[in-house]
């Protein structure tokens, strides 16, 4: 007798948007995003090699939809008219991902006209026909219908998300009818994904009732004028035809041609020649060592063919909450639920898996993600499908009454799988905020979206009366929503009379959370196709996105400080502090208040009578830095004091003091909080504390910098890249004398001195230093006199003289202004655009700021992302390596300060130069190359 034969069929759809959303942007050495290819490859592979190993299966193929309408969209020509189109990244990988399912000598089966689940029940039936068993690998609940005895056969699906079998008692618990009649309800509740337009008002709860009361669809519409008057009955009468067509639309094609024979999916060892070439050709290195000896398959088990579980199926998905309608209703905070109970609890996150892109939120005791304990969870699915889960409210005292809510361990358990599922996508406003506090949590949250990224990628830099502004929130949904969010000191107050929001009723902080979701939600709709429209996709998908966890990583690590040093510079700095004020006292002839402006500007202008001091609207004289350098440069000693002191006064609060305040308790280290849209031009910014504007050439700055030590055995790593806004300007100026000096390595500043002075020498040298830094700043001949100590026609002389010496500079300045005042924005090598409003504004200060800004931007915002893409590209290029010990601590502007066991300095050496040295490419080419320089010790200060 033959033995039972036992076929799989793959929905292979689910796994390309399940591998996209997974993955970071990838593309292959042609330059052609790769990231869902590559995903979808190491799915596969992992599918049919288990599949292989395990006792039954025997064939296997793998059915994808064709592009293009189907035979539905003749029946009802609105049939998936609501479905956003693919993301642009990804419509140039659906090809690549046929090739990949061949490359495992895999049927790939489509056909024009048919979707994927008719080709699926037409294999299906046919194969139960011959008595074969059949597995459909997908969980999408229309092939539920199918599930059941068929012939001498049987057919089943397998969820691999969950690791579940599903079968009859499993459809039964998730629709409440048998799979024959799953198609009914699907009917009556219809189908927001694909414009299945259902009943109106009838959701699943009430289409499964009218089939369990009723039997059927048509009794349960001719059974509706029997029915007391109602909204039910009247749509039931009133809408019937609409229903028939729904069943017409969600019922499967059984009787497809077969465009290969059965007997052709025959499942045996994946032959590795095909494979090795493919994997080759679009660079999957290391999928190709799962290849060594040639076998072409990995070493694992799974349980990917497991006896039929008795665990309960997930409850039904609500309609029409799996993807976005385009009429929205206005936000309803009353609409949102409080979900208090497991029950409660499990069907949320069922609707989150069916949708597949979930919104999310936490609240917390604190604004430091490191230190702050998780009060809640709030949710959403669709507009105003958002809930709150509280998870520690109650009050302070350990007797007060707590709210009626789900236990933490016991919900983090259940939500667990849901906020780390491939599978589904989670959408964040400031998403790395709740990745760190999950992370303490044990839960690895991705793949994520964030909307202020987005809204930073596609924004940044417009005038708050135009379309752009700041990017938190609330602003965010003023803007775009036209709503006015609730603010948090509404219900939690200010001062000291302000409550954690653990002790916020239940009520108000439902409405408060479950908003927050609800609108990062609509956000996230309104700015995902706006990136593929505005040319935002390449800069989001390929440097910034990605770099939200590395950065949220980071900040957890965070880096060692030795207190006792700090404490020790601290009273240095203060007796410092103390003898330059007696110094300053003795110079003014008096004591005063060194801080005040209004007292400085008195000394400094009225008694001491130095000229040139300007009064403002307030009428006290200014003092900035500006000033006292100028004053300074014209003799007065008092101005290098003041200026000494104030240098002093503030490296101590900023640092000395309040990086001791600053040590996290529990971890012994500092924990800075990266901001990814505090720079308009891309860079990154850190706050509480601060570690950017430590003076980097001083040697009070490196003192500080030796405060941030390694843990023992360990050693601190700094990488720097040299010179890589000069090294940009000469790639993207196109100047061949720089270029050719980068090339050889030789002294840029000393080059630039003989080009422009003919000699090279200490001042010389210098003088070509700032100017070559001035000019990308777009300095002015005033500026340029200051920085240089002549007379602005010097200067000028100077500026004239580097353009001439460089005309590539003076192009791209010209070029980029234009390019400017035509378009609104500038950009960089990857695509960041940076906007300038006020680039042709009639106020003169306002217009040349925007010009001088305008010319830097597309250099420095270039820099920031080299340096975010190495970030990104780093630790996996570590891990493979086998040093995926070595932390990544700190990035401070060109820098990237590690921390590793001094016996693997070398290694992760060669490594670390490499990732940032090659960090453009292959997006990039660069036609100068990246000079990297390292350093290390037992500080930071000792790595430079």
């Amino acid at each position: 007798m033959e033995p039972k034969q036992h076929l799989y069929l793959v929905d292979g759809s689910a796994y390309i948007f399940r591998a996209y959303h997974r993955l970071p942007p990838l593309t292959n050495p042609q330059g052609v995003p790769v990231g869902a290819v590559y995903g979808y490859t190491t799915m596969l592979w992992r599918l049919a090699d288990d599949l292989n190993k395990a006792d039954g299966p025997t064939h296997l193929a793998v059915i994808l939809d064709a592009s293009g309408k189907s035979f539905r969209n003749d029946i009802y020509p609105e049939y998936k008219a609501n479905r956003p189109p693919p993301p642009e990244d990804l419509k140039p990988q659906f090809p690549l991902i046929r090739d990949a399912t061949r490359a495992f000598s895999l049927p790939c089966i489509e056909e024009q006209g048919l979707e994927a689940d008719d080709l699926i029940a037409s294999y299906a039936r046919a194969a139960a026909a011959r008595g074969w068993d059949v597995t459909i690998v997908s969980s999408d609940k229309d092939l539920m219908q199918l599930v059941g005895p068929c012939g001498e056969g049987r057919i089943d699906m397998l969820d691999t998300m969950k690791n579940q079998r599903i079968d009859i008692p499993e459809v039964a618990e998730k629709f409440g009818v048998a799979p024959d009649l799953v198609g009914d309800v699907l009917a009556l509740m219809g189908d927001a994904v694909d414009n299945v337009p259902g009943i109106r008002g009838i959701g699943p709860k009430t289409a499964t009732k009218l089939i369990q009361d009723h039997g059927d669809l048509e009794k349960a519409l001719a059974a509706a004028s029997e029915m007391k008057a109602s909204k039910l009955r009247d749509n039931l009468i009133e809408h019937a035809d609409m229903a028939r067509l729904s069943r017409v639309l969600v019922a499967l094609k059984e009787d497809c041609d077969l465009p290969m024979p059965l007997d052709d999916f025959k499942l045996g060892e994946i032959p590795p020649g095909p494979l090795t070439q493919f994997l080759e050709e679009h660079g999957f290195f290391s999928l190709l060592k799962r290849l060594d000896g040639g076998r072409g398959s990995p070493e694992r088990r799974t349980q990917l063919n497991p006896a039929k579980p008795v665990t309960p199926g997930a409850a039904a998905a609500p309609a029409g909450n799996r993807q976005p309608v385009p009429d929205w209703p206005a936000i309803d905070r009353s609409s949102y639920q409080c979900v208090q109970t497991l029950e409660q609890l499990d069907t949320w996150i069922e609707r989150a898996l069916a949708a597949r892109l979930v919104a999310f939120d936490t609240e917390t005791s604190a604004l430091d993600a490191i230190r702050a304990d998780l009060t809640g969870i709030s949710l959403a699915v669709g507009p105003n499908q958002a809930c709150y889960i509280p998870l520690g409210h109650g009050g302070s005292d350990m007797f007060a009454e707590k709210p009626l809510q789900v236990d933490k361990a016991t919900a983090l358990a259940r939500l667990k799988p849901l906020l780390e599922s491939d599978a589904v996508l989670k959408v964040g406003q400031n998403a790395k905020y709740d990745l760190n506090v999950l992370a303490r949590q044990g839960i690895a949250v991705s793949p994520i979206d964030d909307t202020m990224v987005m809204s930073f990628d596609l924004d940044a830099g417009r005038s708050e009366d135009g379309i752009g502004g700041g990017h938190g929130m609330d602003e965010l949904a003023a803007r775009h929503l036209g709503h006015t969010a609730l603010a948090f000191k509404d219900l939690c107050g200010t001062g000291k009379k302000a409550i954690p929001f653990g002790e916020v009723p239940l009520d108000r902080a439902t409405e408060y959370a479950a908003e927050d979701a609800d609108v990062t939600w609509r956000l996230h709709q309104l700015f995902k196709p706006r990136l593929s429209l505005e040319g935002g996709t390449r800069v989001y998908e390929r440097v910034d996105r990605p770099l939200v966890a590395v950065v949220a990583q980071m900040e957890r690590h965070g880096i060692k400080v030795d207190r006792e040093k700090l404490a020790g510079l601290s009273s240095t700095f203060a007796e410092a502090i103390a003898a330059l004020e007696g110094e300053i006292h003795t110079l003014a002839g008096q004591p005063f208040t060194i801080g005040s402006p209004k007292q400085l500007g008195e000394i400094l202008f009225d008694k001491l009578g130095h000229k040139g001091g300007k009064k403002g609207k307030t009428g006290q004289y200014s003092t900035d830095q500006s000033v006292l350098e100028r004053l300074s440069g014209e003799g007065a000693p008092i101005a290098d004091k003041v200026l000494e002191w104030r240098q002093l006064s503030k490296l101590r609060s900023t640092y000395t003091e309040a990086l001791q305040a600053a040590i996290n308790p529990d971890t012994g280290r500092v924990h800075t909080s990266y901001s990814l849209v505090g720079a308009q031009t891309g860079r990154l910014s850190s706050t509480e504390p601060n570690l950017q504007n430590i003076p980097i050439r001083t040697e009070i700055g490196r003192q500080i910098r030796d405060a941030f030590v390694a843990e023992p055995g360990n050693v601190i790593l700094a990488a720097d890249y040299s010179q890589i806004e000069l090294r940009l300007a000469a790639h993207m100026a196109d100047v061949p004398e720089l270029k050719d000096a980068f090339a050889k390595g030789e002294d840029i500043h000393a080059r630039t001195a003989m080009e422009m002075f003919g000699e090279v020498n200490r001042d010389t040298r210098g003088r070509a230093k700032t100017i070559n830094f001035a000019i990308l700043y777009g300095i002015s001949r005033w500026g340029l006199a200051g920085r240089l100590g002549v007379s602005s026609d010097e200067a000028q002389a100077m500026i004239d003289r580097y353009f001439e010496r460089f005309p590539g500079i003076r192009g791209y300045i010209h070029a980029t202004l234009e390019s400017v005042r035509t378009q609104g924005f500038s950009e960089t090598l990857f695509g960041r655009k940076c906007w300038f409003p006020r680039i042709s504004s009639n106020n003169p200060n306002e217009r040349m700021g925007s010009e001088r800004a305008a010319i830097n931007a597309p250099i420095q915002g270039t820099s920031a992302d080299i340096i975010k893409r190495a970030m990104v590209r780093m630790m996996p290029a570590l891990e493979a390596a086998g040093l995926g010990h070595v932390r990544m601590l700190l990035q401070v502007h060109d820098e990237l300060v590690f921390e590793l066991p001094e016996v693997d300095v070398a290694a992760a050496s060669m490594v670390i130069r490499e990732v940032m040295a090659g960090a453009a490419v292959p997006l990039v080419e660069l036609t100068v190359p990246l000079g990297v320089e390292l350093g290390t010790g037992a500080s930071w200060g000792a790595a430079h």
